[in-house]
């Protein structure tokens, strides 16, 4: 059965992307830590990122610096966090969050709820970062 990553990647459910290439897909997460918190995925559906071939883990993190570089040039943040949990949907991802204090990274804290307008509204400008 597919995960939500896959079907969001085959545009069966939507969402707000950032980017993608050929190996990579980057948007918000739905339930973000704070504005801006972005889920980058490899297209290849697969559980633990250590079972990754060392090419497409390699690709993920090169893909993520771009997108990371876009949040840090559009959300105000001091730099963009990152984390690789991987318990909560079984398919690798790794979680770029702006950050501002060490508390904006903390998964055991209430998630954001956000409209689909204010979802729609930081991606145009994060994706506004990507080539500025």
């Amino acid at each position: 059965m597919a995960t939500l990553f896959t079907k969001i990647i085959n545009r069966e459910i939507p969402a707000e992307i950032i980017a993608e290439d050929d190996n990579y897909i980057a948007f918000l997460d739905i339930m973000p830590l704070v504005k801006g918190h972005v889920l980058v995925v490899p297209k290849k559906e697969t559980d633990y990122i250590f079972a990754l071939e060392d090419d497409l883990l390699a690709g993920l993190f090169v893909f993520s610096k771009k997108i990371a570089k876009a949040i840090d040039k559009s959300i105000k943040c001091t730099r963009v966090g990152v984390a690789v949990i991987g318990l909560e949907v079984p398919h690798v991802h790794v979680h770029l969050v702006p950050l501002r204090t060490m508390d904006d990274i903390n998964f055991t804290r209430p998630k954001m709820k956000l409209s689909k307008e204010e979802l729609a509204e930081i991606a145009t400008v994060i994706r506004g970062g990507l080539d500025s």
